[in-house]
């Protein structure tokens, strides 16, 4: 309700469905409309998106369908409901809903947060009407191959691309239906040096039996037009750009022979969006999966999405749903440098999917583990047919976005033979045209083989270290599906949004209700870890600002070490990337789109021209994702005791190879250190330019994991780095100044900070913090969109920054720039 206000905790109270619970019966969702009139051979579909779990369906009193044929969470239903509508009059719509029981395959969200207690039930996605003549036009698609894969992201292609496009005619009436299926494609950017922006228009002659049903195909080798030279391929953002074309299909009705002087009719039309592009997987021969887009090797770097535990939909006008969350969300993927989203059976909206294809942002999707989907040897009948219609339900709906990367048959487990040979029998008919994988585990099946890539932890906190040093589970190699480093502790202002003032501090149950479910119900392992490393926490704010350096440094650690080791690791997926609800864990930028230091840590780690620290053998390395070498670099190491004086300077020339990780030099055992340290890394180019800055703080006293006591979710410290003196860092007092301006684009218009920086004072200002602010101690204005954040200032120094916003989250008064640190400005 708009301005209404809840404490979302209350409502997941009880988690076991009572005798007495209000969703143990069905819910009726129930609508009154106006149809409009049409010929007599029209035909009208109600098409249902997304039921959880299944409806009784009537339309003007006559049930249309029943809930043995409307069931499953993830079905797409298109009724023919001409014989109950009342073309021209009004009409009334009425769906029974039923609750997913135990058995089903429905929603759920693991141990990620609670169930809510009506298990999802209701409608998830669309319900709406569409209207044709008496033959439709379902399920079109374009399958593309190209026969020399581009190199160059320049000049966006090589070579040719050869299109085979499809779909399924339905003829509703009781007579033969005869006419023609026209194709036309487009790219909806024109330039005429291209050849692919004329249109390509098709056509081919089809018969329909009464109520036939034909899947009708128009091939590259039958219709030349289809093979494109020189073609706008899709990539995702950071190889070349995501271009997209249009697809429009009709179906006109040839008039019979009675009636010949009668013109042609159109009966139907369809519209989609594609790309051109392939993508490819195969194994490595240490057997890691490596996926190749367009023939280029591509380092997987990725977080899991789930939607918000409500299933509120992203782009809904009610409270904190405000127009263009989704697309926020997105921005952040791509503010982190990330690549990839994975979807652990969370098939969101179509929009979701435009979004990525149109943002350049691949998607992983597949089933869900530990929950009925993972139970496929104990499938009933009913259950096998559900299944086998979710699944092509699914892929017929995602075979046109270019941004789907592969599809996992399996989670945490492969589906059992027979499961997975109907599955992969699906797959073949509807010619899916990406990589399939039997799990998203270590599992190998007779029909599939070895799926190359592993899901072995963490789940929780690991030092730096743990990343370079582990061998046999989630350290860099291989395709690891999900891991991470557990606990993501958000700002002091989101825990004050979620938690009562009188359970801010110390940390208690209150706590735990917002962790995870079982190892994971509580933060225990983390605190305990972060307080050996970092030191007793004071009160909150001291307990957060030492969360934000270990998420800092931790998730950085990950993915640097994925990347410095590329391509005996070939992807990475964090655990996760947001949250169903205001949550302590997994997660890079909480519930209310506040990120944390964890997500400037990740931005930091997956700069497409990277420097970085290795903490296995101490050496520097220079990254790069660049498709041509990049030389003429300059790499620059300094390493600084905790006041600050120089214990150490070096630089290098280095000339990095195209997307290659380059070892420049390694930092010699130095003497006379103090137990806790700096190291400071600079890379220019020739001019003198920083291309990419690094700040470490490491310890004189490793990190030493217990590993014989490693479990599932992580690996216990058997004595921990020293970083206790970081506390006893003086306070240091930086200089801001802020201007703000506008740039009159986009939804709504785009706010832009620039911010000064200056450090006056004698001491390091250590983990800076900026936010933008609606007013002097306003709220902070989110989303947001920084250049850095969380980063150092050395006395004297000075830095500038930029940040990006919408304008319409602070129209009430002029905005303001807040900064504090781990010794700025902090208050109790």
């Amino acid at each position: 309700i708009p301005g209404a206000t809840y404490r979302i905790g209350a409502m997941f109270a009880n988690q076991e469905m009572p005798e007495d619970s209000p969703f143990r019966v069905a819910w009726w969702y129930r609508i009154e409309f106006d149809l409009p009139a049409g010929n007599p051979d029209d035909r009208i579909r109600l098409h249902l998106d997304g039921v959880n779990y299944r409806a009784n369906v009537w339309l003007n009193g006559q049930r249309v369908a029943t809930a043995d044929e409307i069931a499953g969470a993830y079905r797409i239903y298109a009724l023919d409901v001409t014989a109950a509508a009342h073309s021209g009059h009004a009409n009334a719509l009425a769906l029974e809903v039923f609750a997913p029981q135990a058995k089903d395959l429905a929603i759920s969200f693991v141990d990620w947060n609670p169930t809510p207690p009506d298990k999802n039930m209701g409608l998830w996605q669309g319900v709406w009407l569409s209207g044709s003549g008496p033959v439709a036009i379902r399920h079109p698609h374009v399958i593309s191959h190209l026969d020399r894969w581009a190199i160059s992201t320049a000049s966006g292609s090589a070579g040719a691309a050869h299109l085979t496009v499809g779909a399924d005619l339905k003829n509703g009436s009781d007579s033969p239906a005869s006419g023609t299926l026209d194709a036309t494609i487009k790219s909806p950017i024109e330039d005429p040096i291209k050849e692919s922006t004329g249109e390509i228009h098709i056509r081919q002659s089809v018969l329909l039996q009464p109520h036939e049903e034909k899947h009708v195909i128009f091939t590259p080798e039958s219709f030349p037009a289809l093979n494109i030279t020189h073609p706008r391929v899709w990539w995702p953002y950071q190889m070349g750009s995501p271009e997209l074309y249009d697809l429009k299909l009709e179906f006109t009705i040839a008039p019979d022979v009675a009636h010949a002087k009668a013109p042609p009719r159109l009966s139907d039309s369809q519209y989609v969006s594609f790309g051109i592009s392939q993508i490819t997987s195969e194994l490595t021969p240490e057997g890691h999966r490596l996926f190749r887009v367009n023939g280029r090797r591509l380092l997987v770097r990725g977080a899991a999405w789930t939607p918000d535990i409500l299933q509120r939909r992203s782009t809904s006008r009610l409270g904190w749903m405000s127009p263009g969350r989704l697309e926020a969300e997105f921005s952040y993927v791509r503010g982190m440098n990330l690549n990839t989203i994975r979807l652990e059976g969370k098939m969101d909206e179509d929009y979701f999917f435009d979004l990525a294809d149109r943002m350049g942002i691949l998607v992983l999707p597949g089933w869900c583990c530990c929950d009925a989907w993972q139970n496929g040897a104990k499938w009933d009948d009913d259950t096998r047919r559900i299944a086998a219609a979710s699944l092509t339900d699914q892929l017929r709906r995602l075979r046109n976005h270019p941004s789907v990367l592969a599809w996992l048959n399996g989670s945490d487990e492969a589906p059992p033979p027979d499961i997975e040979r109907m599955y992969l029998d699906i797959e073949k008919q509807l010619d899916w045209p990406k990589p399939i994988l039997s799990a998203a585990s270590a599992r190998t099946t007779p029909l599939s083989g070895a799926s190359g890539v592993k899901m072995a932890g963490p789940y929780d906190t690991v030092p730096p270290v743990y990343w370079y040093t582990d061998k046999n589970n989630g350290g860099a190699f291989g395709f690891s599906t999900e891991i991470s480093q557990g606990p993501a502790i958000p700002q002091i202002e989101s825990l004050r949004r979620f938690l009562p003032a009188a359970s801010l501090w110390p940390i208690n149950d209150d706590w735990d209700y917002h962790a995870g479910g079982g190892q994971f119900k509580n933060i225990n392992r983390f605190t305990h870890a972060l307080e050996q490393r970092y030191g007793a926490s004071a009160n909150l704010e001291d307990y957060v600002w030492k969360a934000q350096a270990a998420a800092y440094d931790g998730e950085r650690a990950m993915f640097e070490a994925y990347a410095r080791n590329k391509y005996r690791s070939t992807g990475v997926i964090h655990w996760m990337l947001s949250g169903a609800w205001p949550s302590l864990i997994w997660n890079l930028y909480d519930y209310y789109l506040r990120p944390h230091a964890g997500y400037f840590g990740t931005k930091k780690a997956c700069e497409p021209l990277h420097i970085q620290y290795s903490y296995d053998d101490q050496s520097i390395v220079v990254v790069s994702d660049a498709a041509k070498p990049v030389t003429g670099l300059r790499v620059k190491a300094a390493v600084y005791n905790l006041d600050l004086t120089e214990k150490f300077r070096r630089e290098a020339p280095v000339d990095v190879p195209a997307d290659a990780a380059l070892r420049a030099f390694t930092l010699p055992k130095l003497e006379g250190l103090s137990t806790t340290y700096f190291l400071r890394l600079r890379l220019e180019n020739a001019k003198g330019e920083i291309l990419s800055r690094n700040f470490y703080w490491l310890s004189t006293v490793p990190d030493r994991l217990d590993w014989p006591h490693t479990t599932y979710f992580y690996t216990p410290l058997e004595s921990p780095a020293d970083l206790r003196a970081l506390n006893s860092l003086p306070p240091a007092t930086v200089r801001a100044t802020a201007s703000f301006f506008s740039a009159e684009f986009g939804r709504n218009g785009t706010g832009i900070a620039h911010v000064r920086l200056e450090n006056t004072g004698k001491t390091l200002a250590f983990l800076l913090r900026l936010k933008v602010t609606c007013g002097k101690s306003g709220e902070e204005i989110l989303p947001v969109l920084w250049d850095d954040n969380y980063f150092e200032l050395f006395p004297g120094e000075t830095r500038e920054l930029h940040a990006s916003y919408h304008l319409q989250d602070c129209t009430t008064t002029k905005p303001e720039v807040e900064v504090t640190a781990w010794n700025v400005n902090r208050k109790p």
